[in-house]
C-alpha cells in the first residue's frame, strides 16, 4: 500500500497596506488622511496610523517601551523601530511578515485607545484584552479596559 503524503496547511502570513486600509475604513470613525505626505488613517481627526515610505510598514502607537522591546526581540522580522521612534511609544510593523489577525488585534487595541467612548459601542460586543502591565495599573486605581460583553456593567 503506497504511503500518501499529507498536505500541511501553511498558516497565512502577511498582508498589505491596501488590505489594512480597506479593513480600517469599515471601522467606526476611521477616515483617510495624509501625514508627512504619506497616506494615513485618523479617527475623527486624531492620528491613528500611517504607512511608511517602504509601503510595507505601518506605525502602531501606544506601545510601551518594555512591550516594544519584547516584540522586537521575539518577532524582529515583524516589529522594528528607526532612530526616529527610539524615544517614543511607537513601533513599526512590517505587514508582509505579520499575521493578518495580529495586525487587526494591534490596530483594534489602538482604536479603543483613540476613539471617543461614544463610538466604542458601535464597534462590537467586546473590547480588547488589557495590555501587559495593566494589572499593576489596576491595583493603583487606574481604570483598565478589559474584555466584556457590551451592556454589562
Amino acid at each position: 500500500m503506497p504511503q500518501q503524503k499529507r498536505k500541511i496547511a501553511k498558516r497565512k502570513t502577511g498582508t498589505t497596506y491596501a488590505a489594512v486600509e480597506k479593513m480600517l475604513l469599515g471601522w467606526p470613525g476611521v477616515e483617510l488622511s495624509t501625514s508627512y505626505g504619506r497616506p494615513s488613517l485618523k479617527i475623527l481627526g486624531k492620528f491613528y496610523t500611517w504607512v511608511k515610505e517602504d509601503g510595507d510598514s505601518i506605525v502602531i502607537g501606544g506601545i510601551g517601551f518594555d512591550e516594544r522591546d519584547v516584540l522586537m526581540e521575539t518577532q524582529g522580522d515583524v516589529f522594528y523601530i528607526t532612530d526616529h521612534y527610539r524615544n517614543s511609544r511607537y513601533v513599526l510593523m512590517r505587514l508582509s511578515k505579520a499575521d493578518p489577525a495580529m495586525v487587526a488585534a494591534y490596530l483594534r487595541r489602538r482604536w479603543f485607545e483613540i476613539a471617543p467612548k461614544k463610538l466604542h459601542a458601535a464597534f462590537g460586543e467586546t473590547r480588547p484584552i488589557a495590555k501587559p502591565g495593566d494589572a499593576a495599573k489596576k491595583s493603583s486605581g487606574t481604570k483598565v479596559l478589559l474584555a466584556r460583553p457590551r451592556g454589562r456593567r
